[in-house]
């Protein structure tokens, strides 16, 4: 789950930040609302939360995106509650915010958003079968793999377009956040870590294929002719 956070108070700001990022959310950051109505776009967050300058912020911050729009504001702020839920904020929560409330109205948030996620089937090939539900990776041999979460959340990206291609800059703003966007070489070592503990033979692989200059597919097929057993 991503969050972004646009707060102009840095105590508060910190706060809110160090709960979600304890909490397992991928956490993009801004000083500001206008900034934040910029960054929308960019990091695709599951749920905004957000310090605005006024109730026009809201409104911008919802035609933007369909997520929930957390508002925290503090007590002095004269437009308040009722004008930044009519403006199109979910919930709102006044300062200073208590963080195990913050996390709480976030999940229910993300409930009301979300519907229940259909389960993923199995990815099965003749050398392996992942169990995307659960994050896990068996090899034909019945052995488990052991991928990092960086590299299971490189995986879910691939898997999602399977024979497909994603850009490379997708997949680093998505893995990584919008700032890795101008690290490629990110992409390449985690990459050459999947290669190795999956492919058959990494230095050809059937599976997680490069296009030069673009991006990556997963092929869920084989690619490559299979060697005899």
């Amino acid at each position: 789950m991503r969050a972004l956070v646009a707060d102009r108070d840095s105590t508060s700001r910190r706060a809110i930040v160090a709960a979600l990022r304890c909490a397992g959310y991928l956490t993009h950051v801004t000083t500001g609302a206008t900034r934040a109505l910029k960054a929308v776009r960019r990091v695709r967050p599951d749920v905004v939360v957000v310090d605005p300058a006024d109730e026009e912020t809201v409104t911008q911050l919802r035609s933007l995106t369909d997520s929930p729009i957390i508002v925290v504001a503090a007590p002095c702020d004269s437009w308040g509650k009722v004008a930044a839920l009519d403006a199109g904020a979910d919930d709102y929560l006044a300062k200073p915010v208590d963080p195990a409330e913050l996390l709480a109205r976030v999940r229910a948030a993300l409930r009301r958003a979300r519907p229940p996620a259909a389960s993923r089937a199995p990815i099965v090939t003749p050398d392996f079968t992942v169990q995307l539900d659960d994050r896990r990776w068996f090899r034909s041999d019945s052995s488990e793999v052991r991928l990092t979460p960086t590299e299971w959340r490189l995986v879910e990206v691939l898997t999602e377009r399977a024979g497909h291609l994603v850009t490379q800059t997708e997949l680093l703003e998505r893995v990584w956040g919008p700032k890795a966007a101008d690290k490629p070489h990110y992409l390449r070592v985690q990459l050459a870590a999947i290669r190795r503990k999956v492919e058959p033979d990494p230095a050809h692989p059937r599976y997680f294929i490069t296009a030069p200059g673009l991006g990556l597919r997963f092929e869920p097929g084989t690619t490559a002719p299979l060697q005899p057993a």
